[in-house]
């Protein structure tokens, strides 16, 4: 069993797979990757199975130091990572030893870095998910001084005799895909018009529950009988704040939902940082 020691956190750093499916009904958020692509890219150049959870890190990386022979891959946002002092590229297999010692920099692009590790990271199961969530499992963030567990193996990744093409352009876009969402059509024509032309910026307390935008939109619409959400609903509160929920939303909610965003616009918005500016464009089901 190899162990993987955690000598500075990050900023907000968890671990994630896939997601806790089909617990909806109890109130539980699905969780999991926000970027489902960069984790699964991650996986893929180890030959992991995209079910194995990974380290998801938020805009400032943690500091680690393995015990154990494995190999690793980072994929997502660029953080500037570096191996015992050299920086390493992102989308490679990369072999590391006992006592080597992973740093992340500065960011240069994105908001959200993925750490796969040969085997996947090896944390309690909890309603069919190793995804932290607070109150649902045990850890929800990384702390200083805790040992994460991975299987101990050859650091080699054998030859599989084939490539992964990875496309990150869609890191630095800044279109957002969306759906009409369940009450989008109680909107006026000039609140569509408005929607669609407006250039959202991120707020500051953007999260893993919902992104904000600085900017207010009017609203005249009434509220609705609470009704299920899921990861991507676009909601339109009473005081006018358009709130894009992401993977640790809750199940329910009272508002307007107005737009649905597609999985790249959830991945899109998951690599934005506070400041960056984002619009809605409309895709047809």
């Amino acid at each position: 069993m190899g162990k993987l020691l955690i000598k500075q956190p990050g900023l907000f750093t968890t671990i994630q797979d896939p997601g806790r499916f089909g617990m909806a009904k109890y109130g539980v958020p699905v969780s999991g990757f926000m970027d489902t692509y960069a984790a699964k890219i991650a996986n893929l150049h180890l030959g992991n199975n995209f079910e194995d959870a990974v380290m998801e890190i938020t805009m400032q990386g943690p500091q680690l130091e393995f015990e154990g022979k494995t190999s690793i891959c980072i994929s997502g946002a660029n953080l500037s990572v570096q191996l015992n002092g050299s920086e390493i590229e992102k989308n490679v297999a990369v072999a590391v030893t006992s006592g080597d010692q992973l740093k992340f920099g500065q960011r240069r692009s994105g908001c959200r870095a993925y750490l796969a590790i040969l085997g996947g990271f090896e944390v309690k199961e909890v309603l069919g998910s190793k995804s932290w969530y607070d109150g649902i499992t045990e850890n929800y963030r990384l702390n200083k001084g805790q040992v994460l567990n991975y299987p101990e193996v050859s650091n080699d990744v054998k030859n599989k005799f084939a490539s992964v093409k990875t496309k990150e352009d869609y890191i630095f876009e800044n279109e957002i895909e969306v759906f009409p969402g369940p009450e989008f059509e109680k909107l006026s024509s000039s609140q569509k018009h408005t929607l669609f032309e407006t250039e959202f910026t991120i707020d500051g307390s953007s999260n893993r529950m919902a992104y904000r935008f600085q900017e207010d939109f009017k609203n005249d619409l009434e509220a609705i009988p609470t009704g299920p959400v899921v990861p991507g609903t676009v909601q339109l509160t009473p005081a006018g704040n358009v709130i894009p929920l992401m993977k640790d939303c809750q199940v329910t909610g009272g508002y307007p939902r107005i737009l649905q965003l597609s999985e790249k616009g959830i991945r899109i918005m998951a690599q934005k940082i506070p400041g960056e500016k984002i619009r809605f464009r409309r895709i047809d089901y």
